[in-house]
């Protein structure tokens, strides 16, 4: 099976509603957000620039490993800074070999300077996953005559 599509073709069957926080945003905010929509991360823009990414693993090793409270605690102490993006271009094969290389579950997608989605391994492997069963589905109905050869 290829996997050399475009990720662009992925970001369109997600919804165009993009979370974010900004720097000054409490990590308490942020989790309740993250919590809200169902999301394991969160773009952080700044004047409309992402500045960083702020995720669940964030959380968990900077401020509960560290004893820091939530509330207290502003996004811009712990997010990470240095990212890894991909743009829509890029494969979703590309994408897979970044996360796994990279150890990161969610790549912010940017088109120049501006943030156009995110990523995250569940939407590669449900992605996989419902290109593989299109595939099979398509196979099985050649097999049964349904389709032209």
């Amino acid at each position: 099976m290829t996997i050399t599509y475009p990720i662009s073709s992925l970001l369109h069957r997600k919804s165009s509603t993009l979370w974010n926080v900004t720097p000054e945003t409490t990590v308490f905010e942020a989790i309740r957000l993250m919590a809200e929509k169902n999301i394991g991360a969160l773009p952080v823009l700044a004047a409309g620039r992402m500045v960083g990414i702020f995720t669940e693993r964030d959380y968990t090793r900077k401020i509960a490993l560290h004893g820091k409270t939530s509330k207290d605690t502003r996004v811009q102490d712990v997010m990470a800074r240095e990212m890894v993006t991909v743009s829509p271009d890029d494969t979703v094969e590309n994408c897979m070999r970044l996360m796994t290389e990279q150890r990161v579950r969610h790549l912010p997608v940017v088109e120049g300077p501006n943030l156009v989605g995110i990523i995250s391994i569940g939407d590669l492997v449900n992605w996989i996953i419902s290109t593989q069963n299109a595939a099979i589905e398509q196979m099985e109905q050649y097999i049964a005559g349904g389709l032209p050869g």
